[in-house]
């Protein structure tokens, strides 16, 4: 239990003794008080009615002063009777009056008279040393519970006085004598407090000093200074750039390449707040920028370096470092890592090359060959047997896939190079749909798929790119087409979202695994285990004609109930 509730609980339960005995005593002063009052008033105001009537009687009452005397009292007598049996005594007096005042001279009437009135002095005689004994129980009970509590309370007193300055007294010499101990340089001085409380709080704090105290102590400045001087050159050695920042973006250290690839030099920067040698330097603005963002941009940095352009992966790396004691990691600065890519880069650019070569290429040789096969198809030329028809129909399938493929590598090719060349103007979403459509209503038709098509009337236009919008679309329905069973039904909705227009396609088909859904936007990729073929393009080339039309593209799908593909641009 922590000290401060120990004293507040002794103080509290001890001033709580002392209320309750207060109220106790003014309990039981208060019940004495009144039974006292009751012996004082009542009854002593009895007792001296009845001496003025006995007076007056003993004086005779011949006289009319003395038996005014004796009405008056015996009048303040009938409106003053508290005892039991008081009453009847008071109208017996009051009747054998009434008898002697006719009769004045007739003794048994006198003695009568004066018994009734010694009677009820008695009576009331009797209730006060009744009422006293009532009284003197009362405060031998108060004596007693009093006592009691105040025994109570001194016993409380007691163990407070005698534990709680060894509570609080006991720990603090300890503590006093392991700083002593730490004073002396002995480190290893621990202090071990069981209790949950501020002294467990401040043995936990010391301890973590003496520990990193110790380790400290363990460490000698020319190890440390070795330790330096090693890595130091093990950065300034490497052929990527690496500038490392404290927690307040101040720069502790540039490798030799950082310095090299930003012109600066290292007296120049050392010390300083990056943001200040970024109003300068636009590499090294451009390498910060991230710094002050939440959202990261993973986009490749181009430093002229060398004569030529190179490439470079920026990573920023945050260090937390949890300190010797502790439990929370702390943020100690940030690593800012060039990763020269140009070599990757070059071989990107070269292969996006080649890939545009032999896809134009291909593409003059295939159209040859499906228009040669269009020809064959004419019965004018001649008619085909049934072989002759299939070998027709199977190079007219592998004709359209190579097209196929080689339009896909081609928009790749503008994506990757960034050369996707747009005319974004007014279009109607309905043009975009009935091309969609049209361009697999032969597959469709082929799986007895039906098309249900919802076009909100508010959607009038849609600032879009027609061709490539149309091209998202038709790939979306194919892949629809592809992954749908046979006799179902696709649905095709363009409705009005806030600011945009939102197209959708939904089948009912076998749908997508969760694991896959966050991929399937990646170049090549395609769902494990899949019967259809392709070449994994269609959808990442989808997401750049939309992304860079300033849309976004998104998908949901539930296995074995369906896929959800929807894209938005931007309403005119």
């Amino acid at each position: 239990m922590k000290i401060k509730y120990k004293l507040f609980l002794g103080t509290g339960s001890l001033f709580a003794m002392i209320i309750l005995l207060s109220i106790l005593a003014s309990q039981f002063i208060t019940k004495l008080s009144n039974d006292t009052k009751n012996i004082l008033v009542a009854n002593y105001n009895t007792l001296d009615y009845s001496r003025q009537m006995m007076i007056a009687l003993n004086n005779g009452i011949y006289s009319k002063v003395e038996q005014q005397l004796i009405e008056e009292n015996l009048a303040k007598q009938l409106k003053n009777i508290t005892e039991v049996g008081e009453k009847e005594l008071t109208l017996k007096l009051t009747n054998d009056y009434n008898k002697l005042k006719l009769s004045p001279n007739d003794s048994i009437l006198i003695k009568n008279t004066r018994t009734d009135i010694t009677d009820i002095m008695q009576l009331n005689m009797q209730a006060i040393q009744r009422k006293s004994n009532i009284a003197d129980e009362t405060a031998e009970k108060s004596i007693f519970e009093i006592s009691i509590i105040g025994t109570i309370c001194f016993l409380i007193a007691f163990i407070l006085l005698v534990n709680l300055p060894g509570n609080i007294a006991n720990p603090i010499k300890e503590l006093s004598e392991s700083i002593k101990q730490i004073a002396s340089q002995n480190y290893s001085k621990r202090v071990h407090f069981d209790d949950n409380n501020e002294f467990g709080e401040l043995a936990t704090s010391f301890n973590i000093m003496a520990e990193k105290l110790e380790e400290y102590q363990a460490s000698s400045l020319d190890k440390l200074m070795l330790e330096k001087k090693r890595i130091d050159t093990l950065i300034n050695n490497m052929r990527d750039p690496v500038i490392g920042l404290d927690e307040k973006n101040n720069i502790i250290f540039m490798n030799n390449t950082a310095l090299y690839v930003t012109g600066l030099k290292n007296e120049e920067v050392l010390g300083k707040r990056i943001q200040d040698i970024a109003v300068n330097n636009d590499l090294v603005r451009t390498l910060i920028q991230d710094l002050f963002i939440e959202k990261k941009i993973n986009k490749p940095v181009k430093i002229y370096s060398d004569n030529k352009e190179s490439f470079f992966n920026k990573e920023i790396i945050a260090i937390n470092i949890i300190p010797t004691g502790e439990n929370e990691e702390k943020f100690v600065g940030n690593v800012i890592l060039l990763q020269n890519i140009t070599e990757y880069k070059e071989l990107d650019f070269a292969k996006t090359n080649f890939l545009a070569t032999i896809s134009h290429e291909l593409k003059t040789p295939l159209s040859s060959i499906k228009m040669s096969v269009q020809l064959l198809e004419n019965h004018k030329i001649g008619n085909l047997n049934e072989d002759q028809i299939q070998l027709m129909e199977s190079i007219k399938e592998d004709a359209n896939r190579l097209l196929k493929i080689t339009s896909e590598l081609l928009n790749m090719t503008q994506v990757e190079s960034g050369s996707i060349q747009l005319i974004v103007m007014a279009t109607t979403p309905a043009e975009i749909v009935e091309y969609a459509i049209n361009t697999n209503h032969i597959s469709a038709e082929y799986k007895q798929i039906k098309f249900e098509v919802k076009i909100d009337p508010s959607v009038s236009q849609v600032l879009a790119d027609k061709e490539k919008t149309a091209w998202v679309l038709s790939n979306l329905v194919a892949n629809a087409i592809n992954y749908s069973f046979e006799n179902s039904t696709i649905s095709i909705q363009v409705i009005k979202d806030r600011n945009n227009v939102k197209f959708s396609v939904a089948d009912t088909g076998q749908g997508i695994s969760h694991q896959y859904l966050d991929k399937i936007f990646n170049r090549y990729f395609r769902i494990p285990g899949s019967q259809n073929e392709g070449s994994g393009l269609g959808l990442s080339i989808c997401k750049e004609f939309i992304e860079a039309q300033g849309g976004n593209i998104y998908v949901s799908s539930e296995l074995g109930i369906g896929t959800k593909f929807e894209f938005e641009l931007p309403s005119s």
